[in-house]
């Protein structure tokens, strides 16, 4: 046997043993391992269970706080100010959303900053959070070096992803958008490492600046930004987004997200909220009418359509796990 089988109630019961396993406490749990499961229900593989054994070894070598508390506080009205205490970035983002949903509901946009923070995981989970209480909703959070600039050869900024949510009716969300600033996945490369597979040529360039097949020069040299100098523009917005108006590392002050270097990895994510009732009556029928004119057309889809058939098939035909990776994870266990 090579791959366990797992419903969602086991996968839900592993996750959260894990965590709580390794010393993160209870209360602090629940939203994260939400985000897991549904990460990996999202079919999004090598984001969810497999960043499992580094969470939790990270907890037990106290890299990461598993008992912190994040502070959260008003900074006005409408802004949002979260210290996650050097604990993981859910919880934080957890407690902030409490104060952000219900004031953007009331003003009409409000803004959230998260410093002190680690690996906010798939960031389409969050801004997905908040597009179901019926908001729109930008969300960004920055990472460990991985780009170089255009023209460069030495990563100053992460692969620095941004989420964009949009609500329907009913709790549902119309569709999202969750991509880095890379034209892969930092995770792409890392799992074709792995596996001993060559990549593509445009995923990833040596440490001299060239293209590579090899995932191995990729990772040691660095990621290529998504359309070139477009690509590490939006991640230099997301750069400005979460050192700078969070107060939190950039990406070359951080600790690293994999290895336990003894250090906190102490980035940040920030999230903008509105509520599109109190700006426009036709805000719905204009969204229904936008995503109509899309699928409408054969062979088109919807950002995120592809996550909710995996997410629909995935709850009926169960979860998949390779039995090793299992097997670590359980290993956590209490």
């Amino acid at each position: 046997m090579t791959h366990v089988t797992l419903s969602v109630a086991n996968a839900r019961s592993l996750i959260f043993k894990a965590l709580t396993g390794a010393g993160l406490l209870p209360r602090n749990a629940t939203y994260f391992v939400e985000a897991i499961l549904e990460t990996e229900l999202a079919g999004l593989q090598g984001h969810g269970f497999d960043w499992l054994p580094v969470y939790c070894a990270h907890v037990k070598s106290g890299k990461v706080d598993g008992r912190a508390k994040s502070k959260v506080k008003m900074l006005s009205p409408a802004i949002v100010h979260v210290d996650a205490k050097q604990g993981f970035a859910h919880p934080a983002i957890e407690a902030g959303f409490a104060k952000l949903a219900p004031a953007a509901k009331k003003l009409g946009v409000a803004a959230m900053a998260v410093h002190n923070s680690y690996n906010a995981a798939t960031l389409g989970y969050h801004t997905g959070a908040l597009a179901k209480q019926g908001l729109l909703a930008f969300g960004f959070t920055n990472a460990v070096p991985a780009m170089a600039p255009v023209g460069g050869s030495k990563p100053v900024i992460g692969t620095n992803p941004m989420s964009f949510a949009v609500p329907a009716p009913r709790g549902k969300i119309a569709f999202l958008i969750d991509q880095s600033s890379s034209a892969v996945a930092w995770t792409a490369v890392k799992t074709a490492a792995a596996q001993g597979h060559d990549i593509p040529l445009g995923w990833a360039l040596d440490v001299y600046g060239q293209p590579t097949d090899d995932p191995v020069a990729g990772l040691a040299g660095s990621m290529v930004p998504a359309g070139g100098h477009k690509g590490f523009g939006q991640g230099l917005i997301v750069e400005v987004m979460c050192a700078a108006m969070t107060g939190s590392f950039r990406a070359l002050q951080m600790g690293s997200m994999v290895v336990d270097d003894g250090k906190a990895v102490g980035n940040g994510q920030f999230f903008i909220a509105f509520n599109p009732k109190m700006y426009s009556g036709l805000f719905d029928a204009q969204v229904k009418a936008l995503t109509k004119s899309i699928t409408a057309q054969n062979g088109a889809r919807m950002p995120n359509d592809r996550r909710d058939a995996n997410n629909k098939r995935l709850k009926k035909s169960g979860l998949v796990i390779d039995v090793e990776l299992f097997k670590i994870i359980t290993g956590f266990h209490i």
